[in-house]
């Protein structure tokens, strides 16, 4: 066996033994060779095969867990054997054929990893499933600002970010989730919501020096106690991994349910989203499309605008004359005396 090992060592096979559902034998193989050379390996496997703990294991004190796989390369009854002779060791065989069990039962393991550690396991985290619009915010070039700007600046321009997507979630109503560091991750009931916010987030971000891009996806997500989860998450995420920099990318679910709102949309085509079947449509928002819908759904409550600060020349020439009206009257009608006496 040993020599059998040395002579496949660096091509995957002697791996594969212990590590069977692992289907790529490249990886295997590059583990190998980052491992030991074959020297080497043979060296520890047969130090590794002359070594008996057997008149030891009465001796350990320790609180030992012993876990083996049924269907291991190694006999299970030494996994049983070594249970029962070390003083209060608990057994775990689980199925697989794994040396490493845990590729194949996870959760049963680290539940009793977990019991042997603390005593009880904590109970899964309540959750519960509803519609939910995702908006994710990052910041575009974020490791080059952080070397021009130094650390400490940078951090206060993240801390201001932060009080920033909070102020402005709350206000259209969403929920700060998490930063992701470089971002943010909200959540909104609806998709106008998230669209709003996210063009105000954009406009507030270049006052810090700095361009956020953004991607926003509607769907069924599962609401944690103080996370969010679900296929509809992922999306989202992916949504902004494709954004560029003042980008807000929907997906094509989110441009059908605003339809109304005013909100405009530029097609950037179908795209296959990492590790997300099918296929999606993104669009990118209008700057001047998110202004005109957020301006429509807020028409009722906002008084009456005064005069534009943009005007053309012509208007500005009538308003100059507007103003002198009062005067130029005035002024004609301290002269009609006068011309009437001549």
């Amino acid at each position: 066996m040993v020599r059998g090992a040395r002579s496949a060592w660096g091509s995957g096979a002697t791996a594969k033994w212990w590590f069977p559902s692992v289907r790529s034998m490249r990886q295997l193989g590059m583990v190998e060779r980052m491992c030991a050379s074959p020297g080497m390996l043979r060296a520890t496997m047969e130090s590794s095969l002359r070594i008996d703990v057997r008149p030891i294991l009465s001796t350990l004190a320790a609180p030992t867990l012993v876990v083996h796989a049924r269907e291991d390369l190694m006999p299970v009854q030494c996994g049983r054997y070594l249970a029962d002779h070390i003083p209060g060791a608990r057994y775990l065989e689980v199925d697989g054929a794994e040396h490493a069990p845990w590729f194949t039962e996870p959760d049963r393991i680290l539940t009793r990893i977990e019991e042997f550690l603390t005593g009880s396991h904590a109970a899964p985290a309540q959750s519960h499933r509803a519609p939910r619009t995702v908006l994710f915010t990052d910041i575009v070039a974020s490791t080059q600002h952080a070397a021009a700007t130094g650390d400490e600046r940078w951090r206060a321009v993240l801390h201001r970010l932060g009080e920033i997507t909070a102020e402005l979630t709350e206000r259209f109503g969403g929920t700060v989730v998490k930063s992701t560091g470089d971002g943010h991750l909200t959540t909104f009931d609806g998709p106008t919501q998230a669209i709003r916010c996210a063009d105000a987030l954009r406009d507030h971000a270049e006052t810090l020096g700095i361009q956020i891009r953004a991607g926003i996806h509607t769907g069924e997500c599962e609401l944690l106690d103080a996370d969010i989860g679900g296929i509809a998450v992922h999306i989202a995420a992916r949504i902004c991994g494709h954004a560029g920099a003042g980008d807000i990318l929907v997906s094509r679910t989110v441009r059908d349910l605003v339809v109304g709102s005013g909100t405009g949309f530029e097609d950037r085509g179908t795209v296959a989203l990492r590790g997300v079947p099918g296929s999606w449509q993104l669009l990118a928002v209008d700057p001047h499309g998110a202004r005109a819908g957020s301006a429509e759904a807020e028409l009722a409550s906002t008084p009456t605008p005064g005069p534009r600060t943009t005007m053309r020349r012509s208007d500005r020439a009538m308003a100059v004359m507007a103003k002198r009206t009062p005067w130029i009257l005035r002024e004609m009608a301290r002269l009609a005396p006068a011309t009437s006496r001549s």
